[in-house]
Order: structure tokens, then sequence, then C-alpha cells
């Protein structure tokens, strides 16, 4: 085992790998860039080395950097995490001739399995089942639609040297052909430096499965079940699970047995994953090999107990793996939230700056894998991942349940997150029965809300918990303006009972209650239905509210509007209005509010760099027409007009960085 390591990456995966080495008596080394001065993961380690600025090529991509920092610090080996130089093989061998031990497998392996040309031939070669398709990189436009008739539309263009969604377009018929190749070449080019393209059958519908292989230098090599990944946004992954509900025994020894054969095949060593998309009939085929850690490798470790960053350590450092396949038992059911610093309801733009409020979930089969707390800086340069939520439960309904629960309790105010997003997509009526493939929110989502209408049980809770709200805050000023009493034997407070009417946009709510809040013990009647209601925990003043309902746990998350409650729940947003029956009875006979007519200002949403301006001085604009390209995380946001109009002004232009709010143009009044 290693006495010292440095780890060639930042955040949550920083943190987590570093979790591992304390446990184990490893010391750590963290490398860090000018934006991540004061980074959780700088904290932790026991060293922590700045190697550069704030772009990720001069400092978390400086293979020279972080090597030199690896011999200074007199580290044995190099723990790369995932992303940045994780599937590198010149990284790789330069660690290796550096005279280190890099932590994953051999560098020809992850250059055979890197490119996804020579992937997919190292797979037929292995008897792993492959998407029809073309073998070769293509020419031209006329290759590629001599390619899609012989396949068969749909098709799917993939960049030949990279993944993570860059680059990949859907061509359903021939006219699309041309624009689509013609910018998936080019996303390509700017992602990943090469531009090759080649091209599949595209399977509808698919389910994307995935399959974690450890292999040791000994010869053995080991699957650990299978994890569903098939909720995904531009490729992107959002809920991973452990196993999937698609998944029989029989097809996950057959699944199993393929990942190993290809990981033999490769020549493989250390942890890998094989992702496969599985067709509606249960045929699997091979999609790509990620030779590195997967972000979703906790919901593995939930099942099976296994800790995948120390098998990682020890296969490296030359033990054999402790275990047969035999031995590897999956137990209950695990499911993941990616938690990533973003705007759902502005297309989900990046959001950037400091947590102010931090707090996270816990519970005997709760899991946070987080990088940032309090006083956390979010900046643009990388990828917006914040944290992982991951729940263990006996089955697939109590895993998803908990992980609800635990995103209702998860509290970060200074930036905009994707929580309630992922909450209403894990209380989708379709994920609950399993019906999962990877066009899921495509289908039942526009833009960041379902087109199914929200639980309605759901929403009386939510009622519920703003009229409680709305009763204490009313009680306690009537109590601070009574006169004192004496504090002998204290005065007792008639419980009473109160009537409210809540409105939550169209949905009006009867709320009628009954009790105090020193029992901390209430009867509410919602829209006539009857619930017992315990208060164990008021903890308004963090912006949470805790309640037992029924004798079920459920938690709010909860800030005050000037008059109303805003308050989240199960992947529910909603802002509610109280009033007595006095005040209901006047605001009936108020005209409704109207909103603000748009500004003739297209402001910046979010702290970037400027890419591409795509109007000028004088040029009619429509509404949803992309006018300034940022690039910001490592993505690239179109900002659309806010109004039909005419251009007055363009106040920035390419290559300039802006921070959020600034004024990019003008509109003619």
């Amino acid at each position: 085992m290693f006495d010292k390591i440095l780890i060639a990456n930042r955040g949550e995966i920083a943190v987590r790998i570093i979790r591992t080495c304390k446990r184990l008596g490893i010391r750590t080394v963290a490398v860090y860039s000018e934006a991540d001065s004061r980074g959780l993961f700088c904290q932790m380690a026991d060293e922590a080395v700045p190697i550069g600025g704030a772009q990720a090529r001069d400092s978390y991509l400086d293979t020279e950097k972080i090597v030199a920092a690896a011999m200074a610090g007199q580290c044995r080996a190099v723990h790369p995490g995932y992303g940045f130089l994780s599937e590198n093989p010149h990284f790789a061998r330069s660690v290796e001739a550096a005279g280190l031990v890099f932590i994953g497998p051999p560098p020809a392996a992850i250059a055979a399995l890197g490119e996804k040309l020579a992937a997919k031939e190292l797979a037929v070669k292995a008897g792993v089942p492959v998407i029809p398709g073309h073998g070769d990189a293509l020419k031209d436009e006329a290759e590629a639609l001599a390619v899609a008739d012989a396949i068969g539309y749909p098709v799917l263009l993939k960049p030949a040297a990279g993944g993570g969604g860059k680059g990949m377009r859907i061509v359903q018929t021939p006219e699309e052909m041309e624009t689509a190749l013609a910018s998936s070449r080019q996303e390509a080019r700017k992602a990943f430096g090469d531009s090759r393209i080649f091209m599949e059958r595209y399977i509808e519908n698919p389910r994307h499965i995935e399959v974690q292989v450890l292999a040791d230098a000994h010869g053995n090599v080991v699957h650990l079940g299978e994890r569903e990944c098939s909720i995904q946004r531009r490729y992107q992954k959002i809920i991973e699970e452990s196993p999937s509900p698609a998944v029989s025994e029989q097809l996950r020894r057959r699944m199993g047995a393929a990942a190993c054969d290809l990981a033999r095949k490769a020549g493989y060593v250390n942890a890998g994953t094989v992702e496969f998309v599985l067709d509606g009939q249960g045929h699997f085929y091979f999609l790509e090999m990620n030779t590195r850690l997967q972000v979703e490798h906790p919901v593995t470790e939930m099942v099976t107990g296994l800790d995948l960053v120390e098998l990682q350590l020890r296969i490296a450092g030359g033990e054999p793996l402790p275990f047969g396949q035999d031995e590897v038992v999956l137990d209950g059911w695990a499911m993941e939230a990616r938690i990533c610093a973003e705007d759902p309801a502005k297309a989900f733009m990046p959001s950037t700056g400091m947590i102010t409020r931090y707090s996270e979930p816990r519970g005997a089969d709760v899991r946070v894998d987080s990088g940032f707390g309090t006083g956390g800086a979010i900046s643009p340069y990388y990828d917006s991942l914040l944290a992982k939520v991951i729940c263990r439960g006996g089955d697939r309904e109590a895993a998803r349940t908990a992980l609800v629960e635990a995103l209702n309790g998860y509290h970060i105010e200074g930036v905009l997150t994707n929580i309630d997003f992922v909450g209403s997509v894990l209380c989708h009526p379709e994920f609950l029965q399993g019906n999962l493939s990877t066009d899921f929110i495509q289908r039942h989502f526009e833009g960041s809300q379902s087109l199914t209408p929200p639980n309605a049980g759901h929403l009386r809770h939510m009622a519920l918990a703003a009229a409680l709200i709305y009763h204490v805050r009313s009680e306690a000023v009537r109590d601070s303006l009574r006169p004192a009493v004496s504090p002998i034997g204290g005065r007792r407070i008639d419980p009473g009972t109160r009537s409210y009417t809540v409105k939550a946009e169209k949905a009006l709510f009867d709320v009628r209650l009954e009790g105090d809040s020193l029992s901390r013990h209430w009867i509410f009647h919602v829209n006539g239905t009857v619930y017992m209601v315990e208060t164990p925990e008021l903890e308004f003043y963090r912006r949470r509210l805790k309640l037992k309902i029924d004798n079920q746990i459920h938690r709010f998350r909860l800030r005050i509007e000037e008059s109303f409650v805003v308050v989240s729940f199960s992947g529910v947003t909603r802002l509610f209005e109280i009033y007595s029956p006095k005040e209901w009875e006047a605001m009936r006979f108020m005209p409704e509010r109207t909103e603000r007519r748009a500004q003739n200002v297209l402001a910046c949403p979010m702290p970037g760099l400027v890419v591409a301006v795509l109007v000028g001085k004088g040029d009619r604009v429509f509404k949803g027409q992309n006018l300034v390209m940022l690039e910001s995380m490592k993505m690239e946001t179109g900002v659309a007009s806010p109004v039909d109009g005419v251009v007055a002004d363009v106040r920035v232009q390419a290559g300039q960085p802006v921070e959020a709010e600034q004024t990019l143009l003008l509109f003619e009044r």
C-alpha cells in the first residue's frame, strides 16, 4: 500500500479520495488552481500545492506541473479521479515515466478504449454485441448520406475521440444530415481537438446500462453488477441507480460476462466501466468503456459494501483482488442524484457565486459526496457538479423515497441548484414504475417543468406547511403584543381553531387547524382531508421545516417573500398566499396582478466568456432567438432575446469576459 499519493483533481471527487486515504492512513497531496485556493479538498488534504491559473489548461490539464508537484511532494502514486486527465494516455505515461504509479489502467488500455472506433473493434474481437454502424470515420456529407441509407434512419453521429455527449447528434432524415454533421464536427473539434465523426444506428427509447468491472495485475477480473443511468439531460446523467429495474439475474450474468471479456481482451487493470445500450426487447449493445472511476460509483458501493477507491489503491499497489465473482453480493437498492449549480428555470444555465448557507441531509442510509460547504466559491471555470446524494433501501421504492426526503432537506443558498428539478423527476409516475429511457426528460418535461400535474397529496402537504408557518408566526406576533404576566405557572394558551384560505397559483386550499406550538401536536383539515401533525423540530430560522404527518417524517424548504411563503417539497415549488376568512373575502374583489413589461436590455444571465455575438446594430430579432453565445463551466449557452424587436446597440464582443447582469445589448424602444 502507498504511504503518500497526489490527487490530480478537485471538488467532490478529490474529497472522496481523501476520505478513503485518511481511513487507510495514506497521506495526500492536493493540487489546486487560483480559483480553488479555498476549496474544501485543499483544506482536507495533508498538503496542498498551487499549480496555476483558473483556466483548466493552466492547471488541472497541465501534465508537467502535476507530475512535478508529485515528485516534489515525494508521492509514490497519482490518482486522477475523473474528468480532466483521467483518461489521457499521455498523462498516464508521464506519471509512469517519472517513476510514479498511475492509479488506473495501463496507458495502452486507455488509448485503445478511449478511441471510439478502436474500442468498437476491440469489442467485436471480444465477442461483445455492438450497435450496427459504420466502422470508419465519415469523409464527407455524401458518404454520411450513403451510410445512413444503408443503416436506416434514425442514425446517431458520434465523435471518435470523446464522450459526455459532446458532438453527438441524432439525424432523423436525410435533410438534417448537412447541418448535423457540420455542427457535430465543430463541437468535437473544440471539445477534443479531433473532428472525426462516425455513425451508428440510433436505438430509439433505449436504456443506458453500465457494468462496473475490477481487474488486477494477476489476471483476475470481476464485475460488481450494473447501474441504470438512463435519466439524462443533454447526454449528461442526472439520476443513477443499482441494480436496474430492467435487468434480470440472467441478463445481469450475460452483461457482466461481456464486460469482463472486454476488459480481458484490452489487458485492463484497475476499476473501469463498460457502458451498454439496452433496447426494449432485452438486447444489449456495447457503447463505450470509461477507463476511470465513474461519478456514479457510490451506488455500487452502497449495494456491495465495497470501497472502490480502496480497491483501486490496492490493485495499483500490486495486490490481487480479495474476492472472486461468486463472492460479489448485491444487497438492497441504491439511488443517486447529481446536484449541480444551475438554474433550471433558465434552460439550466450554470449558476456561480458563493454558497452562503449549506446544510446536508443525514441518516443511516443517506450519503452525501460533496466538495463544497458554506463559503465555497462556485466559479465559471469548471463543471457545475456540487455534490451527489445517495440513498439506500431494501427495495427500489424504499431507496427512491429516502432520496426524495433527503433532497427535501438539502438546503443550499447563494447559488441556484437543480435539487427541485431532480426531485420532480424522482416523483414522476413513470419513474415510479421504472419506465425509463435516455429520452425520459425530453418526453415528460418541457424545459424544467413536468408535463404531469404534481401529486395532489404533495400539494396538500405543502399547503399545510405554509399555513402552519403563517399561523405560528402570527401567533408569535400576537403574544409579543399581550401584557406581560407572572411567570409563575405560565400562561395557558387556548389551542382554539383557526381557518385559512391558502392559494398557490390557481389552486385553492381550505385549511383548518387545531393545536398549539407548546404541545406541538396539531389536527389539520385540508380540503376535507384530516392529518395528524407533530412538529418535533420547528427549524424555520434555518429555512427548513420537519413535520411528522400521520406518523411519517417529511421535510420542507421554505422562505418568506413579503407576506407569502414559498415552499419546496418533493420536486415541487409553489408560492403560497395565506388569508384569514375576512382577508380572503376582500381579496376576491381585487384585480389580478399583471407581469411587468419586458425591458429593452439583454442582461447577461451568468459570469462567463463571450464566445460569439450573433447579431449587429440594426438587426431585427425575434423572441427566443439566440443573440450571444457564452461559455461557462465548460458549456456553451445561448442568450435568447426576450422580445421581438430591433437591436439598438451591442455592448460586448467575442473573447470578452462578462459578469452576471451586465448589459450585453440594447433593443430599440
